[in-house]
């Protein structure tokens, strides 16, 4: 079995029984970095072989690992930080799972992005976590194009030296929208600050960074300027019965349809 096993964004503290157990309990740990994962397991008293397991060899490994585990192997799957393949390797090792129809499960634990969406004050009804933007100034205006109309609250890691630049073509992909950017989750000098992307304040730049933007602003519907009972009329002339055409006003105007059913009735009655 594997077992991805989420970990520690900053303070060592921040870690489940339930992942200190299955770590203790693994045949080996794959991980990116054997020196940082050795400071983890060396807090915990865990000593388990490390087997190097990093986005640059994730093809030819993910096989021999799968092989492992074929053969009765648990291991346990960790990043640097938070929950693997967040942003960080492990998809294609889970696709060789999945194609083997081997099994594997999660073990909960910290996520950088859940953690500053909700430090971050920005809407937390819907969000999509958007991971980097990519290093290419050509690849990046197409990567774009998947949230650019997003009304959901968008979420981006960001290296500290790439941080203002991205937080400058956030701007200028998304306009001047209400933006967080977190830093140093969970860590002795935590940091939010938060404004607008036209104008964004000063703030340290030092440690692991997360921006959050406002998602778009829903366009308004035309049609609902008009009164229901013109709107109603407008989707009948355009060929739906009456009963679609109330459904169609009641989408539009986030209202029940039958507020705009008797709306319409009452209109039609006075004429």
């Amino acid at each position: 079995m594997l077992y991805i096993v989420a970990t520690p964004i900053g303070n060592l503290g921040e870690i489940t029984y339930r992942a200190v157990e299955t770590l203790k309990s693994a045949d080996a740990i794959l991980c990116e970095d054997t020196r940082r994962t050795a400071v983890l397991l060396e807090r915990y008293g865990i000593k388990k072989p490390l087997v190097s397991y990093q986005k640059f060899s994730e093809k030819e490994k993910s096989g021999y690992i799968a092989d492992r585990l074929e053969s009765g192997e648990n291991l346990a799957l960790v990043s640097d930080a938070g929950m693997p393949m967040v942003s960080d390797p492990g998809k294609i090792l889970v696709d060789e799972l999945i194609k083997r129809g081997l099994e594997y499960t999660v073990v909960s634990g910290p996520c950088a992005a859940i953690n500053a969406l909700v430090l971050s004050g920005q809407d937390t009804s819907a969000f999509c976590m958007c991971g980097f933007l990519p290093e290419k100034k050509s690849d990046r205006k197409r990567f774009m194009d998947r949230f650019r109309e997003l009304t959901a609250t968008l979420i981006f890691y960001s290296p500290p030296h790439n941080v203002r630049s991205d937080l400058e073509f956030l701007k200028a992909e998304l306009g001047d929208r209400n933006a967080s950017v977190v830093r140093e989750i969970s860590k002795l000098h935590e940091e939010v600050v938060r404004g607008n992307l036209a104008d964004f304040p000063e703030f340290t730049v030092k440690g692991e960074f997360v921006i959050v933007v406002e998602g778009a602003k829903e366009k308004e519907n035309a049609l609902n300027a008009l009164d229901v009972a013109e709107h109603v009329e407008k989707y009948i002339a355009d060929g739906l019965g009456k009963m679609d055409a109330v459904k169609r006003v009641a989408a539009d105007r986030n209202r029940p349809k039958s507020e705009i059913y008797a709306e319409y009735e009452k209109s039609i009655k006075k004429k």
